[in-house]
């Protein structure tokens, strides 16, 4: 397993299997943080997230929906994406960092929580859902 840092990073893929990208942690960022590369663009995510969404699913007890969209867009209630830029969250909005490309958590971090054994996730080519191991 790699070791999640830039020199060695998580290589992951979306949920459909569609398309790679790499996250690594970079824990002297302020906050620490979770750098998502995808292509040429780049995603920071707070580092917490990977414990903070762990326990989230543990306390749902099922599965759920991961809801992607972009910043732009409004998440869909109960989804995962929904959960990650929610008021009612640990850190109380956003876990995205970069301002304008603060959406995708429900893209990007559930394929990393499956690689490190603490969820499951559907593949199919749309509408995927997780839930905690």
């Amino acid at each position: 397993m790699p070791a999640g840092t830039k020199d060695d990073p998580w290589m992951l893929t979306t949920p459909p299997g569609t398309s790679e990208y790499s996250m690594y942690k970079d824990e002297d960022a302020d906050p620490p943080a979770l750098v998502c590369q995808v292509g040429s663009t780049t995603l920071r995510y707070h580092l917490r997230a990977i414990d903070d969404l762990h326990a989230w699913l543990i306390e749902r007890g099922d599965w759920v929906p991961l809801g992607a969209a972009d910043e732009k867009k409004d998440a869909s209630a109960g989804t995962v994406e929904e959960w990650g830029r929610s008021a009612d969250n640990p850190v109380g909005g956003w876990y995205g960092l970069r301002k304008g490309y603060r959406g995708r958590f429900g893209m990007y971090l559930p394929p990393l929580l499956e690689a490190l054994g603490l969820a499951e996730l559907t593949h199919d080519p749309r509408n995927n859902s997780m839930r905690a191991i």
